[in-house]
Protein backbone atom coordinates (compact mmCIF):
# COMPACT_ATOMS: atom_id res chain seq x y z
CA UNK A 1 0.00 0.00 0.00
CA UNK A 2 1.40 2.98 -0.94
CA UNK A 3 2.09 6.04 1.80
CA UNK A 4 1.46 8.91 -1.37
CA UNK A 5 -1.27 11.24 0.41
CA UNK A 6 -2.93 14.96 -0.79
CA UNK A 7 -0.83 16.18 2.34
CA UNK A 8 2.60 14.30 0.34
CA UNK A 9 1.31 16.14 -3.06
CA UNK A 10 0.59 19.67 -0.71
CA UNK A 11 4.00 19.26 0.60
CA UNK A 12 5.86 18.74 -2.55
CA UNK A 13 3.97 21.54 -4.40
CA UNK A 14 5.12 23.89 -1.13
CA UNK A 15 8.57 22.70 -1.71
CA UNK A 16 8.63 23.04 -5.51
CA UNK A 17 6.86 26.52 -5.96
CA UNK A 18 9.98 27.63 -4.48
CA UNK A 19 12.44 26.52 -7.04
CA UNK A 20 13.50 28.33 -10.43
CA UNK A 21 10.87 28.40 -12.54
CA UNK A 22 13.74 27.37 -14.91
CA UNK A 23 13.92 24.10 -13.44
CA UNK A 24 10.37 23.29 -12.01
CA UNK A 25 6.94 23.31 -13.78
CA UNK A 26 5.33 24.05 -10.41
CA UNK A 27 7.74 27.54 -9.86
CA UNK A 28 6.76 28.61 -13.16
CA UNK A 29 2.96 28.37 -12.69
CA UNK A 30 3.42 30.51 -9.24
CA UNK A 31 5.10 32.60 -10.95
CA UNK A 32 2.76 33.29 -13.48
CA UNK A 33 0.49 34.23 -10.70
CA UNK A 34 -2.91 33.06 -9.95
CA UNK A 35 -4.83 33.78 -12.59
CA UNK A 36 -2.75 31.64 -14.90
CA UNK A 37 -2.62 28.63 -12.54
CA UNK A 38 -6.42 29.05 -12.15
CA UNK A 39 -6.90 29.02 -16.00
CA UNK A 40 -4.70 25.93 -15.87
CA UNK A 41 -6.82 24.04 -13.11
CA UNK A 42 -9.97 24.98 -15.33
CA UNK A 43 -8.22 23.53 -18.55
CA UNK A 44 -7.68 20.52 -16.42
CA UNK A 45 -11.04 20.37 -15.05
CA UNK A 46 -12.76 20.50 -18.26
CA UNK A 47 -10.23 17.49 -19.92
CA UNK A 48 -11.54 15.47 -16.55
CA UNK A 49 -14.99 15.57 -17.69
CA UNK A 50 -14.51 14.83 -21.26
CA UNK A 51 -12.62 11.67 -19.87
CA UNK A 52 -15.57 11.26 -17.51
CA UNK A 53 -17.96 11.37 -20.44
CA UNK A 54 -16.22 9.32 -23.14
CA UNK A 55 -15.85 6.55 -20.15
CA UNK A 56 -12.51 6.68 -20.86
CA UNK A 57 -10.81 5.02 -17.63
CA UNK A 58 -7.14 5.60 -18.33
CA UNK A 59 -7.84 9.45 -19.17
CA UNK A 60 -9.86 9.54 -16.03
CA UNK A 61 -7.36 8.89 -14.10
CA UNK A 62 -5.02 10.81 -15.74
CA UNK A 63 -7.13 13.99 -16.27
CA UNK A 64 -7.99 13.36 -12.45
CA UNK A 65 -4.54 13.36 -11.11
CA UNK A 66 -3.40 16.60 -13.26
CA UNK A 67 -6.97 18.27 -11.63
CA UNK A 68 -6.23 17.53 -8.38
CA UNK A 69 -2.53 18.59 -8.45
CA UNK A 70 -3.27 21.62 -10.35
CA UNK A 71 -5.82 22.85 -7.61
CA UNK A 72 -2.96 22.21 -4.91
CA UNK A 73 -0.86 24.95 -7.00
CA UNK A 74 -3.92 27.04 -6.93
CA UNK A 75 -4.47 26.62 -3.27
CA UNK A 76 -0.79 26.97 -2.81
CA UNK A 77 -0.63 30.34 -4.10
CA UNK A 78 -3.57 31.26 -2.63
CA UNK A 79 -2.20 30.67 0.83
CA UNK A 80 -4.73 28.31 1.44
CA UNK A 81 -3.77 25.07 2.95
CA UNK A 82 -5.50 21.39 1.93
CA UNK A 83 -6.91 21.23 5.47
CA UNK A 84 -9.28 23.89 5.34
CA UNK A 85 -10.59 22.37 2.15
CA UNK A 86 -10.67 18.98 4.50
CA UNK A 87 -12.64 20.94 7.26
CA UNK A 88 -14.89 22.30 4.93
CA UNK A 89 -15.68 19.14 3.27
CA UNK A 90 -15.69 17.39 7.22
CA UNK A 91 -18.82 20.29 8.11
CA UNK A 92 -20.68 19.56 4.96
CA UNK A 93 -20.88 15.42 6.40
CA UNK A 94 -22.77 16.80 9.24
CA UNK A 95 -25.88 17.36 6.71
CA UNK A 96 -27.12 15.86 3.52
CA UNK A 97 -26.31 17.47 -0.05
CA UNK A 98 -29.54 19.18 -0.56
CA UNK A 99 -29.91 20.77 2.63
CA UNK A 100 -26.31 22.25 3.02
CA UNK A 101 -26.85 23.88 -1.03
CA UNK A 102 -30.14 24.88 -0.23
CA UNK A 103 -28.41 26.54 3.07
CA UNK A 104 -25.60 28.50 1.28
CA UNK A 105 -25.81 32.14 1.17
CA UNK A 106 -26.00 33.75 -2.80
CA UNK A 107 -22.77 35.30 -3.57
Amino acid sequence: MSSFTLKTLERMVAERAKASPDESWTAKLVAHGQTKAAKKLGEEAVETVIAAVSEDREALVNESADLIYHLLVVLNIADIPLQDVLNELERRTGQSGLTEKANRQPQ
